[in-house]
């Protein structure tokens, strides 16, 4: 893994930004990578700002946004983990392992993130920087993403129609407390594609949803 960030990261630190909870919840309640992410999360969000920043001069503060909204998106890191071949190498429970959780949008994000944060502790924040503009400018580069990224619900319902396939079909599954509830989104679009989400809301799984199958199909 190390040889494919491209960076020299303690192996201790490295295990801890792969361990997923489901694991240490099966193994004894060992540290897991969540606080790691956390950190990742606002390492990344600065340095995506900073370059879209300085090298869009002419974009506006709410155009910034956006862009960063979609470079940092869950389906955008899913993308940046699935290119470096992450998830084989992340530590899942049982459970998640075997409902294909090493493939999970959310678990690939959140990965992503935590290694970012373990790059930042343990060589620095020029380092864990560089990292990622090397992980996410590829997807800076694609012009089409920004506005799928924005309204992905309507840019799939276009692909689709563009495909002749019919409208997208949303089904939508609920978990947890009525104060912390957990939403996955499931989107046929006839045989073309089938995708899913997840959010802490009805509206934010269908979205990930959504844009999970638009870049699909668009990668086609």
């Amino acid at each position: 893994m190390q040889r494919t960030l491209r960076v020299e990261l303690d192996p201790e630190l490295l295990l801890l930004a792969l361990t997923h909870r489901s694991f240490a919840y099966e193994n004894g309640g060992i540290p897991t990578n969540e606080r790691l992410e956390f950190l990742g999360d606002s390492i990344l969000g600065q340095a995506v700002t900073v370059r879209l920043f300085t090298e869009h001069p002419e974009l506006d503060e709410g155009e910034l946004a956006k862009r960063r909204a979609s470079l940092v998106s869950s389906v955008a890191l899913a993308e940046v983990a699935r290119t470096i071949g992450l998830g084989p190498y992340i530590r899942l429970g049982r459970g998640e392992t075997l409902t294909g959780g090493a493939d999970k949008p959310s678990i690939l994000a959140d990965t992503v993130e935590a290694i970012i944060g373990a790059v930042y502790l343990d060589r620095g924040g020029d380092v864990a920087t560089d990292l990622v503009l090397r992980l996410i400018t590829p997807l800076m580069k694609d012009p089409g993403r920004f506005g799928a990224a924005m309204d992905p619900k309507t840019s799939l319902q276009e692909i689709a129609a563009r495909r002749g396939a019919p409208a997208p079909a949303y089904v939508v599954a609920e978990s947890g407390p009525d104060h912390s509830k957990h939403f996955v989104a499931t989107v046929t679009v006839g045989d073309l594609v089938t995708a899913s989400g997840e959010g802490s809301s009805k509206k934010q799984a269908e979205m990930a949803a959504a844009l999970e199958a638009w870049t699909t199909l668009n990668d086609r």
